[in-house]
């Protein structure tokens, strides 16, 4: 597709400019034909932030309305605060601008599934970034699991330990009403690698966690946060696959911060993030053997999700430019959001819960 300005460069709108949003703005910078012209958020010094990770002059605007008023961008990224995904996306969805919205699409499902059906019927992109799925590791393992040298896939692990949630701007995101929750929040990346790896739709979930140690001195208006600090989630798929999540956020003395493996009826891979390699073996023993898992050569940020906000942008950029579908798709991030969802339900009232509860199987009508 030609681009508004004529000149083959894809224009930017950055709508949030945040934590996330001065990552995306710093991967910009560095990616062929593209650039961020303008930038919206209701805080001067996000908008400061913002200013200084783009690196070269921009429009800013406190009202994102304006920033979608221009008649001179072609892609939209929206990287507010959680909850204010679905009303922002219900103006900048009604634009035919190309959209990449930041994990996780909504808190609710309901709110995720509505903003689904929206996009389903603009001719423009609309992308969803869960940016995980271009780490190194994970990119390389999906790759070695095509190859299916390791059977059929039976089991999916993901175990992250780290340190806890990092202040927000207006610390929104230390309330489940504001985040979705953590399982929600954070764990959306792992349950749509889970789903991808598993090949299927996940059919039910159960899951135990709690609040244990983080956020619990801490006080806002009067309230004290609800955010989980700790889960073990079960995810049994469709073809009868079974993932499995283990999440601490109060672990940060640990070698690695992720670990993931995927086990087969013939041989097992498995990886970290960060990291660099990939490890299979076979049952019969003779291994395990590493498969290297270079980062792209032109990562600017590797410290930032391992480079793959920058490549997920290299991908996007391309998409924008073909007017082809998106690699991570809307209801990708339906899915997603309703495993954590599931999840939460599951903790809170101590049964495993069905997905069709929250009205699965999620698609196009």
């Amino acid at each position: 597709m030609a681009t508004r300005s004529g000149d083959d460069q894809v224009r930017y709108g950055i709508i949030g400019s945040g934590m996330m949003g001065g990552e995306h703005l710093l991967d910009l910078a560095h990616v062929p034909g593209a650039v961020a012209v303008a930038l919206a958020d209701p805080v001067e010094a996000s908008l400061e932030w913002g200013r200084a990770c783009a690196g070269h002059p921009v429009d800013t605007y406190h009202d994102y309305t304006e920033l979608l008023a221009r008649d001179d961008l072609d892609a939209v990224v929206v990287a507010t605060p959680n909850m204010t995904h679905a009303a922002v996306l219900d103006d900048v969805l009604a634009t035919d601008l190309a959209v990449l919205v930041e994990k996780p699409l909504c808190t609710t499902v309901e709110d995720a599934v509505a903003v689904a059906h929206r996009a389903d019927g603009r001719d423009a992109l609309t992308w969803v970034g869960l940016e995980y799925r271009f780490i190194p590791t994970v990119q390389t393992m999906v790759r070695e699991l095509g190859t299916g040298r390791h059977g059929t896939t039976r089991m999916v692990s993901v175990r992250e330990h780290r340190f806890p949630f990092l202040k927000k701007v207006g610390d929104w995101n230390r309330f489940n009403e504001n985040s979705g929750g953590t399982l929600v929040e954070k764990c959306c990346h792992f349950f749509d690698l889970m789903r991808l790896v598993a090949g299927a739709e996940p059919v039910r979930v159960l899951a135990s966690g709690g609040q244990d140690v983080n956020h619990l001195d801490e006080v806002y208006d009067g309230r004290v946060p609800d955010i989980l600090d700790n889960a073990f989630v079960v995810v049994e798929f469709a073809n009868g696959v079974r993932g499995m999540l283990d999440l601490c956020m109060f672990a940060e003395g640990g070698r690695f911060e992720q670990e993931l493996t995927v086990v087969g009826d013939a041989g097992k891979y498995e990886t970290t993030v960060p990291g660099d390699t990939v490890w299979w073996g076979p049952r019969d023993g003779a291994g395990p053997v590493e498969v290297p898992a270079p980062m792209h050569p032109d990562v600017p940020y590797p410290e930032f999700h391992m480079g793959s906000s920058f490549v997920e942008h290299l991908h996007f950029v391309d998409h924008v430019r073909s007017g082809t579908p998106p690699q991570v798709t809307v209801w990708d991030g339906v899915w997603s959001v309703a495993m954590g969802a599931a999840a939460h339900r599951s903790i809170d009232e101590g049964r495993p819960v069905l997905l069709e509860e929250l009205g699965a199987p999620f698609g196009p009508a």
